[in-house]
């Protein structure tokens, strides 16, 4: 017999036999949103793409599963388009009916049609402000190590071997953390974490680890133009930077392109704001030892 499951939030339900899932359909357990899967199926479908062949339009309650005013069997055709309208609103151009625009191959659907709030320049600098902290903590070890090597050896060209070896490192560190992060399932460093965003694709998939080696080289060019590429996602009307334009990536919220695209937070937001308040600190207390290192030495050479 047929087994089938369903998508309850992250967790997978089932297997279940044809007669369980009509019966968590009549008691109004899942809906026609809701994603399905059976043996043959390509990939996660919503529960209205199988409503011939579930035979669910042979339930007496479930037109009370979809809302006052919705027909189940009269309207096959809006279901299958996309254009049904949401139960209550009388209407509107995106229905959760429609299926994903893609999926993401790791279990998670990528819905599309809903609005999108891209992730900002200040956002973006405070993700960054953590993750250059977090590889700083991993890279300056290492290169310590390779350097001491090198200095106990009083061998000139082991120095000069060990320095090179701790540039690497520094290097492969860096592409590890921000690659491998970026193509993870969550898609977001450790700070964008933080800070509640992550990078997709421009049509919401999630990216692979080639695309965020591009992406960190891509990040490299834009420290070259005199930061002029970082400073473009303040201006561009996706909130790109050089590196995104160049490797098709978006910096968006981490509810955009899913189910929950209302959770998306437009302002700043407070983990933000603390962030940037603690780099603002930093930042003027590391002027002032410049500048209090430049008094001394001028006073010095007097």
């Amino acid at each position: 017999m047929t087994e089938w499951y369903y998508a309850d939030g992250q967790d997978r339900q089932g297997p279940l036999l044809v007669e369980d899932l009509r019966q968590r359909f009549q008691r109004g357990e899942i809906s026609l949103t809701t994603l399905v899967w059976r043996e043959g199926y390509p990939q996660w479908k919503p529960l209205s793409e199988a409503v011939e062949e579930l035979q669910l339009q042979n339930l007496t309650s479930a037109a009370s599963n979809l809302g006052s005013g919705f027909d189940l069997r009269g309207d096959y055709t809006a279901i299958d388009n996309g254009t049904a309208p949401l139960p209550g609103t009388g209407g509107g151009t995106y229905s959760p009916y429609t299926a994903p625009a893609a999926t993401g191959g790791y279990g998670a659907a990528v819905v599309g049609g809903g609005e999108v709030v891209y992730a900002g320049f200040w956002k973006r600098y405070a993700a960054y402000f953590l993750d250059s902290i977090v590889v700083a903590i991993i890279n300056v070890p290492v290169s310590v190590v390779f350097n001491l090597i090198g200095a106990s050896s009083g061998n000139e060209s082991l120095a000069l071997a060990m320095s090179l070896v701790a540039m690497l490192s520094g290097f492969a560190i860096g592409i590890g953390y921000y690659a491998g992060f970026h193509a993870s399932r969550g898609g977001a460093t450790l700070g964008k974490m933080a800070v509640g965003i992550k990078v997709v694709r421009s049509d919401g998939e999630r990216i692979t680890f080639l695309r965020g080696v591009g992406r960190y080289f891509g990040f490299i060019l834009s420290s070259l133009t005199l930061f002029i590429g970082f400073i473009m996602a303040a201006f561009t009307e996706r909130k790109q930077a050089l590196h995104d334009m160049l490797c098709d990536t978006l910096v968006v919220d981490k509810w955009a392109f899913t189910e929950n695209a209302e959770f998306q937070e437009r302002g700043l937001g407070t983990v933000t704001i603390v962030i940037l308040i603690i780099s603002g600190i930093l930042t003027v207390a590391m002027i002032g030892l410049l500048i209090l290192g430049f008094g001394a030495i001028a006073a010095s050479m007097s």
